[in-house]
Parts: C-alpha cells; sequence; structure tokens
C-alpha cells in the first residue's frame, strides 16, 4: 500500500492532481487507513497511469468518467470502449497531421532563409515591396 505522496513519485503527478482525481472520482477502490488518509495498490497504481495517458490523449474529465463507467461494467464493453478509443486515435491523428504541416512549413520558411543569407535565391515577401515584386 502507498500514501498519498509515494503513489505522487511512483506516477510522476502532482499531490493536487491525485487528489483533484480522487475527488471527481476517477480513482475508485481508493482504500482509507486507520486515520483516514487515502492508500493506493497496485491496481490503483496501475489505473493512475492509465489515467494520466488517457488525459495526455486529450480526454476530458467527462470523457474520462464514461470510459471509467464502461471499464467498471466490465468485459462486455469493449467494445464501446475500443469506439471512444478510436474516436480519440482520429482526433490526435488529425492533431498530429496539423502539426506536421506546421513543422514542414517552419522547415521550407528556414531553408528558404538560409538560401537566402547564402545568395542562393534573392528576397522576396508577401509584406513588402522588395525589387523582385513589380
Amino acid at each position: 500500500m502507498y500514501s498519498m505522496k509515494e503513489t505522487c513519485e511512483k506516477v510522476g503527478m502532482s499531490y493536487q492532481t491525485l487528489k483533484f482525481y480522487c475527488n471527481q472520482g476517477l480513482i475508485p477502490n481508493v482504500k482509507r487507513d486507520k486515520n483516514n488518509y487515502r492508500i493506493f495498490d497496485d491496481n490503483n497504481i496501475g489505473w493512475i497511469k492509465s489515467l494520466s495517458c488517457l488525459k495526455k490523449c486529450g480526454m476530458s474529465i467527462t470523457e474520462i468518467k464514461q470510459y471509467l463507467d464502461l471499464c467498471i461494467m466490465g468485459k462486455a464493453t469493449i467494445p464501446e470502449r475500443k469506439v471512444l478509443l478510436d474516436l480519440k486515435r482520429k482526433k490526435l491523428i488529425e492533431e498530429l497531421n496539423q502539426i506536421q504541416e506546421s513543422i514542414d512549413f517552419i522547415d521550407w520558411k528556414q531553408g528558404f532563409y538560409d538560401d537566402v543569407l547564402s545568395g542562393k535565391t534573392k528576397y522576396f515577401s508577401y509584406l513588402i515591396h522588395t525589387e523582385n515584386q513589380s
């Protein structure tokens, strides 16, 4: 069994975040010690790590609660959970593609600037009149 502090260290989460998740009901089956302090077991640790991943995937608290509720219902809800995860995956792929487009633009622009500075390419701008533009 692990204290809040030990759990935070194990999962790489702040005390405030773990407490918030507990208060939101996102970590089921948390036990209490004789002093009424929360204590966590290895199953809790595994779920908290999964919870962190779901949050990093961009799931809202509401979506995580929905997913958690399905998990608690057992194996029969796996198809529904797969749908939720697939929707999130598609959104992440879309975001990844947008990020890649941004990176590609920056790489192109840096290459353009390198070519201008080396004299390989004449400078032009869409924002100011340069000698190459009429």
